[in-house]
């Protein structure tokens, strides 16, 4: 950056003064916040993390030094909620990404509920996994197959789950075609997020010693739940046969 572009020491230290003031309104609105969702923390969190970013640019094009802070990024973070304070009608909208683990295990299922339809009888369409998974999502509700998961040969991804405020319901097949392409992110009431994301993220802050097994425990490792699963799964691998293995395939994502 050439001289003439750089920030003055005056222009750093008025950034520096105004990262102050963000930390002290920040903590007077956690301070004084009314729940858990409080838009006034909200606000006062982006405020700073706002001002910290400017004053950390500014550091660095006027004296090639950086903060020690990491600046969370607000481009995709929530803003503050917006909505009817007494909403008459909701939408939940909620995604969940599968791995295909064991196809053969999702093509047995998928057999078995083929198998008690009489009217779908001959039509084999279990004997693709695109065709099974259509059967299986077509018979059971998605949070059945969402605690069932591992019956179905699928592994779990990603969720999220979004509850949003209206006035009123939409009309009946208004938004059928886009389902999510029409969610105004001020009228999201809560969401809530499950990604293994989160759970590197704390594996990474144990301890050492928290990554040790018990004498007593298990020599498996797994505090004799393989059993149950053995258990479990004694039926369905039976109906496999000796011509189906379950070694898993590449697994493709699911939706």
């Amino acid at each position: 950056m050439s001289d003439a572009a750089q920030p003055t020491a005056a222009e750093v230290r008025a950034a520096a003064e105004a990262v102050k003031t963000a930390l002290d309104r920040h903590l007077a609105a956690v301070e004084r916040r009314s729940g858990e969702d409080d838009p006034a923390v909200y606000d006062a969190f982006n405020q700073l993390a706002a001002a910290a970013e400017a004053y950390d640019e500014l550091l660095y094009d006027r004296y090639d030094e950086v903060t020690p802070f990491e600046i969370p990024g607000t481009e995709d973070s929530m803003p503050p909620y917006t909505g009817p304070e007494e909403p008459s009608a909701l939408s939940v909208l909620i995604r969940r990404d599968y791995s295909v683990a064991e196809p053969q295990r999702l093509m047995a299922q998928a057999r078995r509920v083929e198998a008690a339809d009489e009217e779908g009888a001959g039509a084999e369409t279990s004997g693709t996994v695109h065709g099974a998974l259509g059967l299986l999502f077509g018979e059971f509700e998605p949070d059945e197959i969402a605690s069932r998961h591992k019956e179905f040969g699928l592994e779990e991804g990603d969720s999220t789950l979004w509850v949003t405020a209206a006035d009123e319901t939409a009309d009946p097949g208004e938004w059928l075609e886009a389902p999510f392409d029409q969610v105004d992110p001020q009228l999201v009431v809560c969401r809530f997020d499950v990604s293994a994301v989160f759970d590197d993220e704390f594996e990474d802050g144990l301890d050492d010693d928290d990554d040790e097994v018990d004498a007593d425990e298990d020599e498996s490792g797994d505090g004799g739940a393989g059993e149950l699963d053995e258990d479990l799964d004694t039926d369905l691998d039976d109906d496999l046969g000796p011509d189906e293995d379950t070694e898993p395939a590449r697994p493709a994502a699911g939706r």
